[in-house]
C-alpha cells in the first residue's frame, strides 16, 4: 500500500487549525482538514498537500496541478488509457532529485576511481 498526499484548495478557515477544502474533481463535498502542522495558517484560495485529512504543507497552484495530473496519470495507466499528456513536465528531460536530496548523493567516480574500484573488487575473494 502506498500513502499519497493530494492537493486541496482551501475554501474557508472557520477556526485555528482547521480548513474546509474542496470541492475536488473527485468529490463534490468539502473536506475538513487539520492545519496545525503548517508554519502559517492557510487562507481561502491557498493550496495544501493533504494526507488523511492532515495538511502536510502549503503548495503553489502549479505544483497542485502537477500532482493532480500525476495522480490522474497513474489511474489512467492502470486502466490502459492514454496518460502521457498528463506528464508533460516530465517528458523529454532527465529525472532530477529534489534540491534537499542533492547534497546527500555522492559524486559519480571519475575514470581513475572506477579502475581502482574494479581492481579492489577483483582482489576481494567471494564466499560461495
Amino acid at each position: 500500500m502506498m500513502c499519497v498526499g493530494v492537493p486541496l484548495l482551501v475554501q474557508s478557515v472557520p477556526s485555528w487549525g482547521v480548513a474546509l477544502c474542496g470541492p475536488t474533481e473527485n468529490s463534490g463535498d468539502q473536506r475538513r482538514v487539520e492545519t496545525s502542522l503548517l508554519e502559517q495558517s492557510p487562507r481561502p484560495g491557498d493550496w495544501l498537500l493533504v494526507h488523511v485529512n492532515i495538511a502536510i504543507r502549503a503548495i503553489e497552484a502549479l505544483e497542485a496541478r502537477q500532482i493532480s495530473d500525476a495522480l490522474l496519470a497513474v489511474s489512467r495507466a492502470a486502466t490502459g488509457d492514454s496518460f502521457e499528456h498528463l506528464l508533460a513536465d516530465l517528458i523529454d528531460r532527465e529525472p532530477q532529485l529534489p534540491a534537499h536530496l542533492r547534497p546527500a548523493v555522492p559524486a559519480a567516480p571519475d575514470d581513475d576511481q572506477t579502475v581502482l574500484l574494479n581492481e579492489v573488487r577483483d582482489e576481494v575473494p567471494c564466499n560461495e
